[in-house]
This record gives C-alpha cells, sequence and structure tokens, in this order.
C-alpha cells in the first residue's frame, strides 16, 4: 500500500511525483536531473517535467509531443 506524503515542502523527506499518462511522457515533479544510458546528464528546473517514454523525441529525454503524430489506430 503506497504512503501519502502531502508535505510540498522540499528536503530529505520529501517524496517526488511521478503522473504515469496513458500513449505519452511521464510527468515528474522537478527540477530534476536525468542521466541517460549513454551516462549524459540533463537538467531541468521546470516545476513539471515531461519525460519521454517512446524515445522518438527530438530532445530526449525531454518530451517534444512526437507520439502524438505516431499514436496507435485503435479497432
Amino acid at each position: 500500500m503506497p504512503i501519502e506524503n502531502d508535505d510540498p515542502a522540499p528536503g530529505p523527506g520529501r517524496r517526488t511525483r511521478v503522473t504515469l499518462t496513458k500513449d505519452g511522457p511521464a510527468l515528474v515533479e522537478g527540477p530534476v536531473e536525468l542521466v541517460t544510458d549513454d551516462g549524459r546528464v540533463v537538467r531541468c528546473d521546470r516545476f513539471v517535467v515531461a519525460v519521454c517514454t517512446c524515445r522518438r523525441s527530438g530532445i530526449y529525454p525531454l518530451c517534444d509531443t512526437t507520439h502524438r503524430r505516431h499514436r496507435r489506430k485503435r479497432g
């Protein structure tokens, strides 16, 4: 069972919220530091950072909404 933490203050006890979206990026409460599989470090100071999960983004590991052009057809 997940533990709820409503404390918005930064610090050692603060949990980072990651929201997984359907057919889109993972939204991470920032600021964040992302390390890619080749060791590159990407820092972003935004309040919410969209992290690419489809690997099609031109600014990977950040999302540029490229996934919207590649949506799977349903039916």
